[in-house]
């Protein structure tokens, strides 16, 4: 097992990577937590594929389980879905002292920390993410929204868990487009931080899409301690060095907001998203075509979308406007310079932008 310490100036906590680790669980609940009451928040499938082994482990170690379950899909992640959790957990939990675990992937992740953050002001809240994207990704660094029809993410608030618990032997029961999906957010780490890392994935792709257990507990391991880095010297995005996170973001969040949240899954979008930054970062001279091209055929190796179907670049831009990462009316884009390195720049300029997107609809 590696312990990954995201070091904060206030409750820094660990990230736990391995394989089999859930069973250890509750000793590191003990070190975090006075109560021996847990709420989980899952949702259907996830609860029928791992639920037991999660419930036994909390038992085993004295423990009371209580357990919500929520809708496969992002229209989970709603204000009145989150509000329906806090008052279960209120009806539930008033003379207890829960501690709250998100059990799945990102959807249920962000939900569970925002219905934490939210319930008493705040509860401790443990990550136990069991997938891909949300095991390098979205577990770790306090991000908890829910979304408006408007856009992604729209309300949300910075809530770091007490702990992040990566068990890889989760992503055994993944689909192939569940691991391509967490792949993209994988590749958008190499491109902003670690040319190793980017090559580590070209080199494993095809073990990393059978599940081998040695590859992705590597790849986890590599991706979280980027994050925790990253996130340990800019917790809540006010040196601007967070801002590098949003690779392929900006592009992709759009498409996944024009496209209804139900036609591209988040990895998906952002593997498009990423595609755009690249082109744009080619059309101002930042990056060098060959490096592009990297990126570009790593995405289709690991099965993700080359274009976007079946939506017009008017659509696409309308939900840009509600990006909140903008400044203003000004757009803000993190730019590739080459594998391992990123920019961000501001004011990119609109043609450059549309040619940009519109190179990616078909």
């Amino acid at each position: 097992m590696f312990n990954i310490r995201v070091r904060l100036k206030e409750d820094p906590y660990s990230i736990l990577v391995g394989a089999g680790i859930v069973g250890g669980l509750t000793a590191q609940l003990k070190k975090i937590v006075s109560g021996r009451d847990a709420v989980v928040i899952t949702n259907h499938l996830v609860w029928r594929l791992h639920g037991r082994r999660l419930a036994e482990a909390l038992r085993r170690g004295g423990f009371t389980v209580k357990v919500f379950q929520v809708e496969d899909s992002e229209r989970a992640k709603s204000a009145e879905v989150a509000f329906g959790l806090v008052r279960k957990i209120a009806q539930y939990a008033a003379d207890k002292k829960p501690v709250v675990l998100s059990f799945g992937g990102g959807v249920v992740g962000d939900l569970g920390g925002f219905v934490a953050a939210l319930y008493k002001r705040g509860v401790p809240l443990v990550q136990i993410p069991t997938t891909l994207l949300a095991q390098i990704d979205s577990s770790i660094g306090g991000k908890v929204a829910v979304d408006l029809p408007e856009g992604k993410n729209l309300i949300g608030a910075f809530y770091q868990p007490r702990l992040v618990l990566a068990d890889v032997d989760f992503l055994a029961t993944l689909s192939d487009r569940q691991v391509a999906n967490g792949l993209a957010e994988a590749v958008k780490y190499g491109v902003i931080a670690d040319a190793r890392l980017f090559a580590f994935i070209e080199k494993n792709y095809r073990r990393l899409l059978a599940r081998d257990s040695a590859a992705l507990t590597q790849l986890v391991k590599g991706c979280a301690a980027i994050k925790a880095d990253v996130v340990s010297r800019d917790e809540k995005e006010t040196r601007g060095l967070r801002t590098i996170l949003n690779f392929g973001h900006t592009a992709g969040h759009a498409i996944e907001t024009a496209a209804g949240y139900d036609r591209y899954h988040h990895g998906e979008a952002v593997a498009l998203g990423m595609r755009v930054a690249c082109a744009i970062s080619c059309r101002l001279k930042l990056m060098k075509p060959f490096e592009a091209a990297r990126v570009e055929c790593l995405l289709s190796a690991v099965g993700l979308p080359q274009v976007v179907e079946g939506l017009p670049l008017t659509r696409i831009l309308k939900a840009m406007q509600f990006d909140k990462k903008f400044q203003g009316k000004q757009n803000r884009f993190v730019m590739a310079r080459a594998i391992g390195q990123v920019v961000v720049r501001e004011a990119i300029p609109e043609a450059v932008l549309k040619a940009s997107i519109r190179d990616y609809i078909s």
